[in-house]
């Protein structure tokens, strides 16, 4: 009995010794995979937006961002497609007009903060609020979001969520007895969180009224031309669709989309997010004229991957300002980062970023194309298929008109858990090899021999 417990404790002791490293080491890179998707700015930077002429005639669109930021797809995709269909008075609001950081880093300077929105609308309601995903769902800080839209909805906005927005119109009780949708990787959780509300699956968006709600990330382009139609009809939609180069477009009806769920082969972000310590850093040239979706093609698809980090530079530094008014604030200029990418196809014609030739700048949307398809091939090229398909259907975005051929597998982050495995087994095996040197050599540790001192 007591060597089958010796044993035991002996095999339980290399099992923690095995699992000791790549645990502790994962645990950290997993938390500063998701910690640096919204680090915060700490400059204290915060130039003011550019004045946007108001036209009375025309319905108001806000899409709202917390204090603690947004991700960036789902607030600059339907602000495109809603400003490119001149349809409407555009803004970005926010509890506070200061900068807030958009996933990957991109620190978006709000129009307007909630009190300067109400002067500009005499305290009448915005016709369209959009909520995108927020960080902080769930906690405090969502509480002046929620109540603002709470009063806005009595007010008779119509709301429109998208991805994982819909968690916080549900959090304000905005959806309870209506019909929903969120993202696939949420939607499981949000039924057991929300049971009062009709979660939907296999939709990219659930048009219920006075609220729309829309499927994963890029649904949140299907969204927006749901509600332009409802406001300014079929052929402005149809024509803010091909604006934005959208080939998906269903008039009248949510487009068929197939029920995402995870897949054996979605364990490679496990990998890139554990053990991934090196990512790249790309550093991506904010340049004035740019689109709202060239700028959420870069910084959500890399940042969805969870291979890459991203850092938002400029020419100089200053402030600049997207295709339809949005006041943007890089962190720096160009410094010798592992890559410089320059997105925007205006940039790619003017070759704005020549004066860094040392740096190879990487033009992402030289050649035409919905900007996302140009940044999933060069993922693929520099990561490999596993994490650009993960990717993808993270987007959901379909991808079968794209090339993704490249490496199948990171197979050498996939190793890395079992080499740090194999190296706490070999300290364990020193420790235990020279526990046992010291044991037999030791005075009190040789069998038969007595001790000094004693009898």
């Amino acid at each position: 009995m007591r060597s089958f417990v010796r044993v035991t404790l002996t095999v339980l002791a290399f099992t923690v010794a095995a699992l000791a490293l790549p645990v502790t080491l994962g645990a950290v890179t997993l938390s500063a995979s998701f910690e640096n998707r919204y680090t915060q700015r700490t400059d204290g930077i915060a130039p003011p937006p550019v004045h946007k002429a108001h036209d009375p005639a025309k319905p108001t669109a806000v899409v709202v961002v917390g204090n603690e930021g947004a991700v960036v797809s789902d607030a600059l995709a339907p602000y495109e497609v809603l400003a490119a269909s001149g349809a409407f008075n555009v803004y970005t609001v926010a509890p506070l007009a200061r900068p807030v950081t958009l996933t990957g880093g991109l620190d978006l300077i709000p129009d307007l903060g909630f009190a300067d929105l109400d002067r500009l609308l005499s305290a009448a309601a915005p016709d369209v609020v959009v909520v995108p995903a927020l960080p902080d769902l769930g906690e405090p800080t969502t509480r002046p979001v929620t109540d603002w839209l709470r009063r806005q909805s009595s007010r008779g906005s119509l709301l429109m969520s998208v991805c994982n927005g819909s968690g916080v119109l549900a959090s304000a009780g905005l959806l309870d007895g209506r019909k929903a949708t969120a993202h696939w990787i949420r939607i499981g959780g949000f039924e057991d969180e929300f049971p009062a509300v009709d979660w939907i699956r296999g939709t990219r968006y659930v048009d219920d009224g006075n609220i729309v709600t829309t499927a994963g990330i890029l649904s949140g382009i299907d969204g927006a031309l749901r509600v332009t139609e409802r406001f300014a009809g079929t052929e402005t939609a149809r024509k803010a669709a091909e604006a934005v180069g959208w080939t998906h477009y269903s008039p009248g009806s949510s487009p068929p989309m197939t029920q995402n769920s995870f897949e054996a082969a979605d364990t490679v972000v496990g990998f890139n997010t554990a053990f991934r310590w090196d990512k790249p850093m790309l550093g991506v040239l904010l340049t004035s004229g740019i689109r709202e979706l060239e700028l959420a093609a870069v910084f959500d698809t890399y940042g969805q991957s969870l291979a890459v980090e991203t850092t938002a530079v400029g020419l100089d530094g200053a402030p600049i300002l997207s295709r339809h008014g949005l006041t943007f604030a890089p962190r720096g200029t160009p410094v010798p980062e592992d890559r410089l990418v320059v997105p925007g196809a205006d940039a790619a014609a003017s070759h704005a970023a020549d004066r860094f030739s040392a740096l190879s700048p990487v033009y992402l949307h030289a050649a035409p194309g919905f900007p996302f398809d140009a940044v999933l091939e060069d993922l693929v090229r520099t990561t490999d298929t596993a994490t650009t398909r993960w990717t993808a259907r993270t987007l959901e975005y379909g991808t079968e008109h794209l090339a993704l051929d490249g490496e199948a597998w990171p197979w050498t982050v996939t190793l890395r858990p079992f080499g740090l495995a194999v190296l706490g087994l070999l300290v364990a095996f020193g420790i235990r090899a020279l526990y046992r040197v010291i044991r037999r050599t030791s005075p009190t540790g040789r069998r038969g021999v007595t001790a000094p001192g004693k009898p």
